[in-house]
């Protein structure tokens, strides 16, 4: 091997060291897991007490107890600060996903319909930006104003269903874009629905998909993303349920839909709530 060679390849041996290093430090940030758990997690009192969180709140105070950092890397918790409550466990299968395609070069775009405060789909534009890939996507997809009211006639799984009373998760598209700009990863690759999934996803501008993460909770928000994004997610991609062994009505809405398709490739379980399949 001659020297420009051997040059070559320490330049390339550095410069995948960074990348890696760069998403790892992405992870733990938006997690805030290097903070050792002084985080805490969102303070949820009995309604009688919520008074004494609101009067803090006006005070810029808040109520929150330790957790353990197992806690959070295992997405246990609502954190007060984090940009995602999702947990190291699918924080690293989102990015191997990711890292899959890439590698494969399987063609699509990225999306994730419930963003939250927007942690993951800031972490899929992150790994793009490692990788230099310009000609993909990340779809932000959410209500950004919390979870619909439950309707049992059309969705019975959904009767009971108390999310949409739950003010934690309504955030905002003005604090989601902000916490992309803060990460620099606000740009043109980035692109926001905003609306009920029945209403934003059927006519979505999206040809093709690599990535599919839902993080819907309700039956009717899974089923209506995996029928509206499903056709479109491309041999090899991928399709990430969140709650798929957390919450009854997400993991009902999967098991109809991939029977009505007659989808029997393994699903794969990540951790306590996330699972997992390759199309």
């Amino acid at each position: 091997m001659d020297g420009s060679a051997a040059s070559v390849t320490t330049t390339e041996k550095i410069s995948q060291d960074l990348t890696e290093r760069y998403v790892e430090l992405l992870k733990q940030v938006l997690s805030f897991s290097l903070w050792d758990g002084r985080d805490g997690a969102v303070w949820r009192g009995r309604k009688s007490a919520r008074l004494l969180q609101r009067l803090l709140e006006q005070r810029n105070l808040s109520v929150a107890r330790m957790i353990s950092p197992e806690v959070r890397q295992n997405g246990g918790d609502w954190p007060r600060l984090a940009h995602t409550m999702v947990g190291a466990k699918r924080l690293d299968n989102l990015q191997e996903c990711v890292e899959q395609v890439l590698r494969g070069q399987i063609p699509g775009d990225l999306i994730e319909t419930g963003v939250w405060r927007g942690g993951s789909c800031i972490l899929m534009r992150g790994i793009l930006a490692a990788h230099g890939i310009t000609d993909r996507t990340v779809w932000v997809a959410d209500s950004f104003a919390g979870l619909p009211e439950p309707d049992p006639q059309r969705y019975p799984a959904d009767a009971g269903d108390r999310h949409h009373t739950v003010p934690e998760l309504a955030v905002s598209l003005t604090e989601v874009k902000e916490n992309f700009r803060r990460y620099g990863l606000l740009d043109d690759q980035v692109r926001f629905l905003p609306g009920w999934f029945s209403d934003t996803l059927p006519g979505a501008p999206i040809e093709q998909l690599a990535v599919m993460r839902l993080d819907g909770d309700m039956y009717s928000s899974t089923i209506e993303a995996l029928r509206a994004l499903y056709p479109k997610l491309v041999e090899g991609g991928f399709c990430i349920i969140d709650d798929y062994w957390a919450v009854e009505g997400c993991r009902r809405a999967v098991q109809d839909f991939r029977t009505a398709e007659g989808i029997d490739v393994p699903l794969i379980r990540i951790d306590a709530c996330g699972a997992y399949w390759r199309r």
